[in-house]
């Protein structure tokens, strides 16, 4: 292995050194525990040192690095103390997770890392977001994200190159290229001879580096970081290494030829550059062993420490509270009285537009929401007021833009990502389960972000445009939930939604978006989130419901006037307003449960529950649901009809009074 040192001066050269040996030294360490019975688990980056270390080096302490498992050079790197990463490892209370998450599934704002979770390429979409903040605030930083060559086959990580291309982002692509992913070789994974010649496809440049050699790898990313903070523009840095473990060390390494695992052995990347140094009288035997002598005694000192850490103690309620922000809303009432009758939809774009005059570190996304206002036109006019920085059109990659918001939010900054039909946030689906959902919970990381959902039936647009997702997302600790029936509701718990630091799912029926109007205050103001509404009083049954429910249960009451039905609109999802439910069930004694969505496994069957098991002395009936058929929506108007349950309420009402 040939090194160049260029004008690096001795004093990085050592430095260097230090923070390649000190990771290999530590993995050694884990090995001999793995094999004590010590540690459970181990993820070994032996072989590959040279790209965490490299990377980490070259760039600003205070730019983000995204990794992976097997980079503990840039937790090294960043000087984060070896007991708490060991404690991290171990589950144990001084951890960064509090026990809650495992390896390096974590993030540390103080040390601007970003660690991964278990699905390989949703990172790349944060990391967009990280540099689009820097962008915004031309702060001139760079970011970092780590991938290895079988990631590079997810869609998160073509999405994420793509928006990077396209908005120009000054993100690195690092491709840690070891031939394998897993246990399957790269003719399995893809069939370009590089990885980082697929740049071309991206409009952006590709470079390919030797993974094994530290100075390269340090020169490239110290070169390329400096073209991106003048010129703002992504790269594919793909680094050439090998992993001489298994995937994590049960795996073994039975798959890759003996004579491959040589070759590779002869390029260990810590050995060579080792014995470089001491060639090149940078170093000798001496000051070597002084520099391992060290580091053995802090790593023996740290396991001291983090072996004498206790497992953490669980508490329900702190567990519980960890799984949102901290958050207490104070609602704003509006400032003057006027007010104006408006749609449904002029009053979410009145609230999106004064939410963005309100926090100017909000940014909107979403698939041609900026000069063509959106398809539904909601955004109209917002890019001449606001500019395209914080009104942005977005490739069609559901996926990278709603991982972009979390990144916003790690630099401070809120957004509001637009699905341009809720049926589409399948493809963005695993970001806002596994991390917006969890990462408050994981790590102390809020994720402001607010997707808006154009949702619900009613328009004859068929199976892939119609759907009620809502339960979906109900299940999923960490999210917030809110579906308005009126435009008063719409505009305030639009902007309730946005303040709140929290990831929301704002679900906004379109058949309501020109067909319904109310008088809406002009000022800002906001509606309170957890909170439901009694549209109208009565003491035969409780119709709990939300969304169009709330107006076909109006509409249908209004044929049947000799029944006194109070009418319940829960407004909010998640959190639900258990109170109300309880309160309304002991005034009437009998409860129906309407909404849209299919019948089986809807939110009607959680409320039910809750009800059967909260409220059930003062049931004089059964719960009873109604909802749309266990089908996907059909698109002709007969069958759409037949599909929803408003031709269906009648009956159930009657069979419920007559229980």
């Amino acid at each position: 292995m040939e090194f160049n040192r260029r004008d690096i001066n001795n004093d990085t050269l050592i430095d260097l050194y230090k923070r390649i040996v000190f990771p290999r030294m530590i993995e050694e360490k884990m090995l001999v525990l793995l094999r004590q019975n010590k540690i459970s688990k181990w993820f070994s980056g032996i072989g590959q040192e040279a790209v965490a270390v490299g990377v980490t080096a070259a760039l600003k302490p205070d730019e983000f690095i995204l990794p992976m498992h097997r980079n503990l050079g840039v937790f090294i790197g960043r000087e984060m103390p070896f007991d708490r990463l060991f404690a991290q490892w171990q589950g144990t209370t001084n951890g960064y997770t509090k026990g809650r998450d495992r390896s390096f599934h974590f993030g540390s704002a103080e040390h601007h890392i970003v660690g991964m979770i278990s699905h390989l390429g949703p990172q790349n979409g944060v990391a967009d977001g990280i540099a689009l903040a820097d962008v915004l605030k031309k702060t001139g930083a760079v970011t970092a994200v780590f991938n290895g060559d079988g990631g590079t086959s997810e869609g998160d990580f073509h999405e994420a190159v793509n928006l990077a291309a396209v908005w120009d982002l000054p993100v690195i692509f690092i491709v840690e290229n070891n031939g394998y992913g897993l246990s399957t070789p790269s003719i399995e994974q893809f069939r370009c001879k590089n990885i980082a010649d697929k740049a071309i496809g991206y409009g952006i440049e590709g470079v390919t580096v030797d993974g094994n050699n530290i100075l390269d790898v340090y020169c490239a990313v110290q070169e390329i970081a400096d073209r991106m903070r003048k010129k703002s523009a992504p790269v594919i840095l793909e680094c050439m290494t090998f992993r001489m473990r298994g995937h994590e060390e049960a795996s073994g390494t039975k798959y890759v030829p003996k004579e491959l695992m040589e070759s590779w052995a002869q390029k260990d990347p810590v050995d060579n550059y080792e014995k470089w140094l001491i060639r090149s009288s940078v170093l000798n035997e001496a000051s070597v062993q002084e520099i391992r002598n060290d580091f053995r005694e802090e790593i023996e000192k740290g396991l001291e420490v983090a072996f004498a850490g206790a497992l953490p103690e669980a508490e329900t309620d702190r567990e519980v509270y960890d799984v949102y922000a901290p958050f207490v809303q104070h609602v704003t009432t509006p400032v003057s009285a006027s007010e104006t009758e408006k749609r449904f939809i002029d009053a979410i774009s009145d609230g999106l537009r004064q939410s963005m005059e309100r926090f100017p570190e909000l940014v909107l996304m979403g698939q041609d929401i900026a000069e063509y206002g959106g398809v539904f036109k909601i955004t109209e006019g917002f890019v001449e007021q606001f500019g395209k920085g914080r009104v942005r059109n977005t490739p069609i990659c559901e996926a990278a833009v709603v991982g972009a918001g979390l990144g916003l939010s790690i630099k401070g900054m809120k957004s509001m990502v637009e699905m341009q039909f809720a049926d589409f946030v399948s493809e963005g689906f695993n970001q806002i389960v596994n991390n917006l959902a969890k990462v408050h919970w994981r790590w102390g990381q809020p994720a402001d972000v607010v997707v808006r959902m154009p949702t619900g039936a009613g328009t004859a647009a068929g199976p892939f445009h119609s759907q009620s997702n809502e339960a979906w997302f109900f299940h999923t600790p960490g999210l917030k939930l809110v579906y308005p029936s009126n435009p008063y509701d719409a505009k305030g718990l639009l902007c309730a939604a946005i303040e709140d630091p929290n990831p929301y799912l704002f679900f906004e029926h379109k058949l309501m978006y020109r067909s319904i109007k109310g008088m809406v205050p002009d000022d800002f103001y906001t509606v309170e989130i957890g909170k439901a509404s009694t549209v109208q009083s009565g003491t035969d049954l409780s119709i709990i419901t939300y969304g169009m429910g709330v107006h076909w249960a109006m509409e249908t009451l209004g044929t049947m006037p000799e029944i006194s039905a109070e009418v319940i609109d829960l407004r909010t999802l998640l959190p639900w307003d258990k109170d109300a439910v309880a309160d309304t069930v002991r005034r009437t004694h009998r409860a129906l449960v309407l909404h849209e969505d299919t019948l089986t496994g809807g939110i009607g069957a959680e409320i039910s529950a809750w009800i059967n098991e909260n409220c059930f002395e003062s049931l004089d009936a059964p719960v009873k649901r109604v909802a749309s058929l266990d089908t996907a929506v059909p698109f002709a108007p007969t069958l759409e009809k037949n599909f929803l349950p408003a031709g269906r309420l009648p009956d159930a009402i009657r069979e419920l009074l007559a229980y």
